[in-house]
Order: structure tokens, then sequence, then C-alpha cells
């Protein structure tokens, strides 16, 4: 058999989480955030399973190529726009819509000939400081794009909400305020609300919103759980016990002899570490389930494996299931111990651990 460390993805449980963004948005239309290969869980297994999207969101020209190889037919909208003017073939014949932050891009496309217009999204910065064009120079870039033949008409507009995930802060408040009062008066779509903009920020949600961790089954809201809003986990990350050990009051476990057995002890060895994208520096005491009860971990995460405190239960046995996070272990928990967020745990898991899909 193979190592035992795999991932679930729960195919009906992403589905679930996407009805409860349609509900938290009615009427919106739906850019779906598959960037980074959906979050860690597989971009084409998640593209084809939310057929419901209006479009999809990729951080690249490869990601987007991936999914028209894939056979997805819904727009595609290339988040980080151009990289070079060379990619405008692609963008056309793969009918992929750019988000326009720079000017090298607006200078691409009044260079290029299209054999159609291209549909964009012109990107303002309202506070974020990372993509899009300053309020200051908004008029100036809209009309060169208006003015231009290969930018399809009218043009889409968006900007990003850098706070959005902290529910008081007034700092959201001007960002939604600024982007209004940019945008009111002028024709085509509009989009501003990410993840935490739908779910605690509704004036942010424009014509289109744009989920990504929510639809994973984490949450965006600092200090809370996706369950609170309704939200399942789509993945599980699990593994066994492989080994089982009875350790003397002051062995020390681990590289480094970090931890000390207070007492005479069980400890077991799970087979999942760092090269699996478990995070190495977690803290002690972070909770695993083991046979769905709750274990700590003990001692450094190294490469190929964990130990964890077997006290609480002594019948446990070689090839017991361990669960690291999923349904009853939320992600977020071992983020706080890490000291992180839920987005990079997801993202991070690595090619060797075995994917298994379920759509329960």
């Amino acid at each position: 058999m193979s190592r035992p460390t795999q991932l679930v993805i729960d195919v009906a449980a992403l589905k679930h989480n996407f009805l409860e963004v349609q509900k938290l948005a009615s009427g919106k239309s739906i850019i779906a955030m598959v960037k980074s290969n959906a979050y860690g869980h597989g971009i084409d297994r998640i593209a084809r399973a939310l057929q419901q999207a209006d479009a999809f969101g990729v951080a690249s020209l490869e990601e987007g190529l991936q999914l028209r190889h894939s056979g997805i037919t819904q727009p595609i909208v290339l988040m980080e726009g151009l990289f070079n003017a060379d990619e405008l073939d692609l963008v056309t014949e793969h009918r992929f819509q750019l988000v326009i932050h720079e000017q090298h891009q607006v200078q691409a496309l009044e260079n290029f000939t299209a054999k159609y217009p291209i549909p964009i999204w012109l990107k303002i910065d309202t506070g974020m400081h990372r993509l899009g064009f300053d309020p200051d120079k908004f008029s100036e870039i809209y009309a060169r794009l208006l003015s231009c033949e290969t930018v399809q008409k009218p043009l889409n507009l968006m900007s990003h909400l850098a706070e959005a995930d902290a529910v008081d802060r007034a700092f959201t408040v001007k960002q939604i305020e600024l982007f209004k009062q940019l945008t009111q008066d002028l024709p085509g779509e509009k989009s501003l609300a990410n993840s935490a903009g739908i779910i605690a920020w509704p004036s942010a949600h424009e014509d289109w919103v744009r989920p990504g961790l929510m639809l994973y089954g984490a949450s965006p809201i600092i200090g809370h759980r996706g369950q609170e809003h309704h939200l399942k986990p789509v993945m599980s990350l699990t593994s066994e016990l492989i080994a089982i050990h009875d350790l003397p009051q002051g062995a020390r476990v681990g590289y480094g002899g970090t931890w000390t057995c207070p007492e005479a002890m069980r400890v077991g060895v799970v087979a999942i570490g760092y090269g699996d994208g478990y995070p190495r520096h977690v803290r002690n005491g972070v909770p695993v389930l083991l046979n769905n009860r709750p274990c700590p971990l003990i001692g450094r995460v190294s490469m190929d494996m964990l130990t964890i405190d077997l006290r609480t239960q002594p019948d446990a046995k070689i090839g017991d299931k361990v669960l690291l996070w999923g349904p009853g272990l939320p992600v977020e928990v071992v983020a706080e111990f890490s000291e992180t967020t839920a987005y990079e745990l997801l993202t991070r898991i690595t090619q060797r651990v075995r994917v298994v899909t379920q759509d329960s």
C-alpha cells in the first residue's frame, strides 16, 4: 500500500459553499477564484465542479490555458493582466479577459490589432496599494482605453479591499465610498468584493463578486471559522499512525529534543510532515484528530513525520486514522498555531500527497 498521507476533496462541500455565496450576494454574477491551483484543491477539478460560476479568476496566462485545455468554456479573467505584450495573441485566441493595472499594459493594447475587442477590467487602487491605477490617474487611463479599438466597450471596473477581513475597519468604508465615487456615473460592470467583502460588506457587492477562500470552506474574517458562515471545509488532510512508543519520564522527543515527556507516556508517530505541506513551525499543542478525538502535537515537525501525545488514547494502534485539518478541525485552528493564514496552509500542500475526490 502507498504512504497513507492523502488529501480528500469534498465536491459536495464545494457546491454547498458556492450556494452560500449566491445567497449572500443574491443576483450578483460570480467570478470563482481558482488561482494557485484552486487554493491547493486542484484547478481542473474545482472548475469542472463549479459549472454554475459565471467566470473564473486566475493569476496567469498559464493557469487560464490549463482551464481551456480542460474544456472550461466560461469567461476566464487574468487577474494580474499581461506580463508582456507577446501574450496578447493567446489572450485573443482563448478569449481571456484582462485586468489592466499598469501603463505598459495599456500601451500593449494600444499597439495591438485584435481580431475582436478584448474584454478588460480596469483596476483602480482605492487603498490596497498593490495593483491598480491611482485615482488621480484614473480619468486619463479610462479615456485612453475608451479610445483604444482593441478594447471592448464599455469598460469593466474593479478594485480590491485591503482590510475587509476586519469587520470594524473604517478604512474599508472609505475604499467602498471612493470606488463608488469614481465609478457611479460610468457604464460597464463593476467588481469590488472578495470573500471577506461578500460576507461582511454587502455595500461592496456591486455587479460581480469574487469569492476565493470561502469557496473552500474557510473564513476570511479574522478570528472566525468557516462554519460560522455556514461554510463546509472542502479539503481534508489525513494520514495514519505508523509507530507507537512507550517512553519514560524525561525522554526528549524529536529533532533538538524540544519537548520532554513529563511522565512515562505513549507517543505516536504520524506519517506527515513539512515535506507534505504541514507547517514546520506550528506550535506544540496544536490538535490533530485521532479516531475523531483530539490529540496534541509534540516536538518538532520533521520532513515526513510528526509526533503526538497519546496519553488520552491508550487504545490507539498503528493504522488508526489521523485528521490534520478538515471537518471537525478547521484549518483556521492550525493556521493560528502556525502564526499564518488558512490561505497559506491550503496552497502549500505538495505534489507527493495523494488526492482523493469524493462527492458526499
